[in-house]
């Protein structure tokens, strides 16, 4: 089994996820991806975010369109600070998988801070780290050490943040196109992003 992780906030799950994701399926043929919604970011202590079951029950709904994504609750279950080798250890134990199947997808936004990162050579040696290009980054922000031993994904440059979407719903603008339907419904039905 062809196994990918993708981690993150999510918060709000939107539309650039999905469609990385989809492209690293198809790309690398893999038979899965799990998204793995963070408990506490490491990179993102300062900022308030919404509940583990806000994000959670977002992410159930823009995934239920595709039947090869599932969510893993492994560091909502582990509580405290998420480090990425920390899961990346705990599923390939769990599933018995090595290396060669498990692909760890990132931005280029997190490539670029890579080296602040806790054990980035030990995430790389435990797991094939899949780069998707984000809009204003390029291959110039990032360590040449850790351009050599990624695998980068053809992906559209898709424009779209979960910071932009938030500030959006505050200031009352729409947010149709960037989130799936069901997810800018529940954002409104639950006043998510107002204060």
């Amino acid at each position: 089994m062809k196994l990918g992780l993708y981690g993150g906030t999510f918060d709000p799950p939107h539309n650039g996820h999905l469609a990385i994701a989809q492209q690293c399926l198809t790309q690398f043929q893999l038979n899965r991806i799990l998204f793995i919604p963070t408990y506490i970011p490491p990179h993102k202590t300062s900022r308030e975010i919404s509940t583990a079951r806000n994000r959670l029950a977002m992410l159930r709904l823009a995934l239920q369109p595709f039947p090869d994504f599932e969510i893993s609750k492994v560091e909502i279950e582990r509580r405290g600070v998420s480090y990425s080798i920390d899961t990346i250890l705990q599923i390939k134990k769990e599933l018995n998988l090595e290396r060669k199947d498990l692909y760890f997808l990132i931005g280029i936004d997190s490539l670029a801070e890579f080296h602040s990162w806790y054990q980035p050579q030990r995430i790389m040696a435990e797991a094939q780290v899949v780069v998707a290009a984000r809009p204003q980054y390029s291959l110039t922000d990032i360590a040449v050490e850790f351009c050599e031993q990624v695998e980068f994904l053809s992906n559209p440059l898709i424009d779209i943040s979960a910071s932009t979407i938030r500030q959006k719903v505050k200031n009352g603008e729409p947010i149709c196109g960037l989130v799936p339907e069901k997810v800018a419904e529940y954002i409104l039905c639950h006043q998510l992003y107002k204060s």
